[in-house]
């Protein structure tokens, strides 16, 4: 494995990670919610809730926040080296596990470790060895 170098931004990766911890710290301080873009976008399907405003808040935030990014700063285009019905085949898998695991990534990883979790530890390990399993079987088996 090599790392693209060209492409290598740890500044704005760590930049991004402290901003999408200060966004869960606020809203967990705020509001007691925790941050998990999986249970955020599905009860904000519920329009007439009582937390709808929040949750399109946030959802308004993720979708326009790389554009204002983009819009400031040079930022590499994304590649995609798979077929989009194998990017929307992935995205399904993704929502199916989230669902099936109580929660996605920014849930048990961000928000859960932080409070300690047990459940949120054992989601995210399993989360983290099944990526390493794909790129393994991807990059080493398959291709």
């Amino acid at each position: 494995m090599t790392i693209d170098w060209a492409h290598f931004t740890p500044f704005s990766a760590l930049a991004g990670g402290a901003l999408i911890g200060l966004a869960a710290a606020l809203l967990i301080l705020g509001l007691g919610r925790v941050m998990g873009a999986a249970g955020v976008v599905g009860a904000a399907l519920e329009i007439n809730g009582p937390e709808a405003q929040w949750r399109w808040s946030l959802i308004a935030g993720l979708v326009l926040s790389p554009l204002v990014a983009r819009a400031l700063w040079s930022v590499v285009e994304p590649a995609f080296a798979v077929h989009g019905l194998a990017l929307a085949a992935s995205g399904l898998l993704v929502g199916f596990g989230a669902r099936l695991g109580s929660g996605c990534t920014s849930g048990h990883g961000v928000c859960g470790l932080a409070r300690l979790s047990p459940r949120s530890f054992v989601a995210t390990a399993i989360f983290m060895a099944t990526a390493f399993a794909t790129v393994f079987v991807v990059r080493h088996v398959v291709g």
